[in-house]
C-alpha cells in the first residue's frame, strides 16, 4: 500500500541544518526543565498509600476521582483492578501521615458517592521501592541504548550506529521535557511507553538505513545526499501509513482512555511524532554529515591478481 501515487522527491537533507537547530533548542529546553522543574513522579517512584475498595456494582471512576478531589486529595490516582467493581486509590506520601486516618478520610469521601462502598485493603508503599524502580528503569534504558548501538553497528556500519543512538536518545529527552513542563504524573506506564517509543523510533531508522544501503549499490553515480534523500522519499509512504495508523489508535486512547492512561497516551503520542521526525532529520542527517559513503557499506574485494601470479 502506498500513501503517494508517485515517489516524492522532496530534498529533506537540504534543510537538515535548520532542523539541527530545532532539535538542539528542544533538547536544551528539555534538560533545563528537568533540572529546574523536574518530573512529577507518581507513587510508583515516590511511595505512598495504596487503598483498595469494593463497590456493590460497577464503579464510576470519574465520579470517584471527583469525590476525592473535592475532599482535598487532588493527586489521587484512581483505577479499576481485577473487575469493574474493584477500585484502587493511590495517594502520594505526605509528612507525618497516618495510614488509618488517610483510609478513614478517603472512605468517608467515597461513601458520599455510594454508602455501600467497602475498604478491602490499606497499605503503605515505602520510598525504597520507588528508589529500586528508578534504578531498574534507568538500567533498562541504558541497556537498551547499548544494545541498539551494537545492533546497528553490526548490521550496517559504525557511522550509522552512532547516528542511530543519538537519534534514539533524542526522542526520550523530548518526551521527558514535555512531562516536566506539563506536570503530568510520571509513572511506570509512562516509562513503559518511553521504552516502546525507543523501539518504534529505531524501527523507522532501520527501515531508512536499509534503503540507504540498497541505494548505494544501485545509485553509484549519485552523491551521498542524493542517496539519502531518495531513500527517505522511497520509504515515506510506508512511514506515513505506519505512523498515522499507530497515532490514530493512540489519540483515541488519549481521548477515551481516562485519567489512568493519560500519561501513557501522551508519551506515545509525542514519541511517535518525534520518533518519525528523528529517523529522518537526526539519524539520516547525522550519518550524512559523518561522511557516510558507498565505501562504508559496499564490501571491497581484495586484489588477488598478484597472488594468482605466484607459482
Amino acid at each position: 500500500m502506498e500513501f503517494f501515487h508517485k515517489v516524492t522527491k522532496y530534498p529533506f537533507m537540504h534543510t537538515r541544518k535548520v532542523w539541527y537547530g530545532v532539535s538542539g533548542v528542544a533538547i536544551i529546553a528539555s534538560i533545563v526543565l528537568l533540572f529546574v522543574h523536574g518530573l512529577n513522579l507518581g507513587i510508583d517512584f515516590t511511595g505512598g498509600v495504596v487503598l483498595e475498595f469494593a463497590y456493590p456494582k460497577a464503579a464510576n471512576i470519574e465520579r470517584t476521582r471527583t469525590a476525592l478531589q473535592e475532599a482535598g486529595f487532588h493527586e489521587a490516582q484512581v483505577q479499576n483492578f481485577g473487575d469493574e467493581r474493584s477500585v484502587a486509590v493511590r495517594l502520594l506520601p505526605t509528612d507525618g501521615q497516618d495510614v488509618n486516618q488517610v483510609s478513614k478520610a478517603v472512605t468517608d469521601a467515597l461513601k458520599k458517592t455510594d454508602p455501600e462502598v467497602e475498604l478491602r485493603r490499606a497499605e503503605v508503599v515505602g520510598p525504597q521501592v520507588g528508589e529500586e524502580l528508578t534504578n531498574q528503569g534507568g538500567l533498562a534504558i541504558l541497556f537498551t541504548f547499548v544494545l541498539i548501538g551494537i545492533y546497528t553497528w553490526w548490521r550496517f556500519q559504525w557511522k550509522m550506529g552512532v547516528s542511530a543512538i543519538i537519534a534514539t536518545l533524542h526522542d526520550p529527552l523530548i518526551i521527558l521535557g514535555f512531562f516536566a513542563v506539563s506536570d503530568i504524573p510520571f509513572d511506570l506506564a509512562v516509562l513503559a511507553a518511553i521504552l516502546a517509543v525507543i523501539g518504534y523510533s529505531l524501527n523507522d531508522t532501520v527501515v531508512v538505513f536499509d534503503r540507504v544501503r540498497e541505494n548505494f549499490h544501485s545509485m553509484r553515480k549519485a552523491s551521498p545526499e542524493e542517496v539519502m534523500d531518495a531513500s527517505i522519499n522511497q520509504t515515506l509512504s510506508r512511514t506515513i501509513i505506519t505512523s498515522g495508523a499507530t497515532l490514530l489508535v493512540v489519540v483515541v486512547l488519549l481521548i477515551e482512555g481516562g485519567e489512568t492512561l493519560r500519561g501513557f497516551s501522551w508519551a506515545l503520542t509525542i514519541g511517535i511524532l518525534v520518533g518519525t521526525y528523528s529517523s529522518i532529520y537526526v539519524a539520516g542527517a547525522l550519518a550524512l554529515d559523518m561522511k557516510l559513503s558507498a565505501l562504508d557499506l559496499i564490501e571491497q574485494k581484495k586484489d588477488t591478481s598478484e597472488l594468482d601470479a605466484l607459482p
